[in-house]
């Protein structure tokens, strides 16, 4: 995936939820409550000492596929290395709050439908794809699985060394993603699927 940019829809969202300093603060709680060095992660990422250091000194703007090594390295759900404070109860969450990872082109953006409140089982995305765009994703977790529902357009959905399946608007696919991945937009016009995430277990 893309250059990781964070792009505020209307409404700023509350300073609280400061993204690259939860971020970071988040990567060094998880990195070494495991006792993994940077090095010792790097190795197991494949992402950069260097990077993974500006990464927890939030002077870094990851890209998205980054954050997918390192959140299957420290084996938790992608979330996490994003979640703020816990939330109770009722939780609306506003369009014109959301906040929207996004390639540096703009081909490809995501936007969480839960709030980011700690570690969870399961995850519910919007994605948005440009017309034409692909988008590969690395391996996830053993044991991940995705199911993707097509809301508006075409995609061509390709898991691991299976043949790539062709999806339309009401069409719905359940895939292993602990494979690489990729979306294709069938189309000229931009695409809309929504994913759900579930993860074999909820790391405590």
């Amino acid at each position: 995936m893309s250059e990781l940019a964070v792009a505020d829809q209307g409404e700023a969202i509350p300073p609280a939820f400061d993204l690259p300093l939860v971020l970071g603060q988040n990567l060094r709680r998880l990195r070494t409550r495991q006792g993994y060095s940077l090095e010792r992660l790097a190795k197991l990422s494949g992402v950069s000492r260097a990077m993974l250091s500006q990464i927890e000194t939030g002077k870094s703007a990851p890209t998205i596929s980054l954050l997918w090594k390192i959140s299957t390295a420290l084996d938790v759900p992608f979330a996490t290395l994003l979640s703020g404070q816990n939330t109770h109860g009722t939780v609306v969450l506003k369009r014109v709050d959301a906040k929207i990872l996004a390639s540096r082109d703009g081909k490809f953006t995501t936007r969480a439908l839960f709030p980011f409140d700690g570690e969870r089982k399961v995850e519910f995305y919007e994605l948005r794809l440009a017309g034409r765009h692909v988008e590969h994703a690395a391996a996830h977790a053993p044991g991940t699985v995705e199911n993707v529902v097509i809301a508006q357009g075409a995609l061509e959905v390709r898991a691991g060394r299976d043949a790539p399946r062709q999806l339309f608007e009401g069409d719905a696919i359940l895939f292993e993603a602990d494979v690489p991945h990729s979306y294709r937009n069938l189309t000229d016009e931009e695409s809309v699927a929504y994913l759900v995430m579930t993860y074999v277990e909820t790391v405590g």
